[in-house]
């Protein structure tokens, strides 16, 4: 295993002093976010060539490519959308914009796409005033997504669903439905997010022992059950993520509820030799002191030799 950045933290700076922060602190990868708007690339030109030089830049970082990342657009192919749009317009931009990450992979060599499907209505996972109402969501995840998994297997790349609030597969149970939905789909696997599952109270260990073969990449963000405010904002605290008073926020691993030597056991005994992205999404801390504090917290558990057989 190896420590990896989302880059969205770096948003701040120009590109390449973004890479050399990121080599500073003592990251190695780099999850690429391509969305419409972003600082650091733009996707169509970056398939009309300008990949070439891109690869050349992160490489001469001393990084490479953990994962691009595709959430954004990826949230629009199920919604929900505004009654002002049509939503069949913004399905079928969502899905274009998929597929032209897995060409951008492709051509950097990069096995992986992270990003969200949506969820036309995912409130109705609570089961009143409608039982049924989240099982309707079924049909449209399958038949948007298996278009888009086809592509991918196409092209050589796994599309990484993160599991959160808002996408049809947010806990074990509705991961392994999504699974099913596509038919074991080869393209479709995880990206695990700890700190999302906590919030659904899902243990990501858990989650690994079950799907632990479809988990290619890892984002290292960390979540906090904030006792002293619970009582009265609870989990589904609603409001900004760094609003006073909140009962649940995101932090930087080692400064949160989860037990981070036991992701990084079951990872290891799930097989995952891959990247901890660290996404840092912590209201508590600047950018580049929670890195530092991420980063000092994991490089010294991450393990990097298979198990060896019983000696003893």
């Amino acid at each position: 295993m190896k420590l990896g950045v989302c880059a969205q933290v770096f948003y701040d700076l120009p590109f390449d002093e973004a890479l050399s922060t990121a080599r500073r602190l003592g990251f190695e990868a780099i999850e690429l976010p391509v969305h419409l708007g972003n600082p650091f690339l733009d996707l169509d030109a970056a398939l009309a060539g300008e990949w070439t030089t891109l690869a050349a830049r992160i490489r001469a970082a001393g990084l490479t490519i953990s994962a691009l990342s595709v959430h954004q657009e990826g949230q629009l192919l199920l919604g929900p959308h505004p009654p002002t749009v049509d939503p069949a317009e913004r399905s079928a931009f969502a899905a274009r914009r998929m597929v032209q990450a897995a060409e951008l992979a492709q051509r950097l060599d990069v096995p992986t796409v992270c990003g969200f499907t949506g969820c036309g209505d995912w409130t109705r996972f609570f089961p009143w005033p409608d039982p049924v109402g989240f099982a309707r969501e079924e049909g449209p995840f399958r038949e948007r997504l298996l278009p888009v998994l086809d592509a991918y297997a196409r092209l050589g790349v796994r599309f990484a669903h993160e599991c959160h609030p808002f996408q049809y597969a947010y806990d074990l149970e509705t991961a392994q439905r999504a699974v099913e939905l596509v038919d074991g789909h080869p393209a479709f696997a995880f990206n695990l997010d700890p700190a999302n599952l906590h919030f659904a109270e899902i243990d990501p260990c858990e989650f690994l022992e079950t799907l632990g073969d479809r988990v290619v990449h890892v984002h290292a963000k960390d979540a906090e059950r904030v006792q002293h405010r619970r009582g009265r904002s609870g989990t589904l605290a609603q409001g900004p993520w760094d609003r006073a008073g909140r009962g649940f926020r995101f932090r930087v691993p080692g400064w949160g509820d989860l037990d981070w030597r036991r992701i990084v056991t079951a990872l290891h005994v799930a097989g995952y030799r891959g990247v901890l992205a660290v996404e840092h999404e912590d209201p508590t801390m600047s950018r580049r002191e929670g890195l530092s504090q991420a980063v000092r917290h994991l490089e010294p558990i991450l393990l990097h030799e298979p198990p060896t057989e019983r000696f003893w």
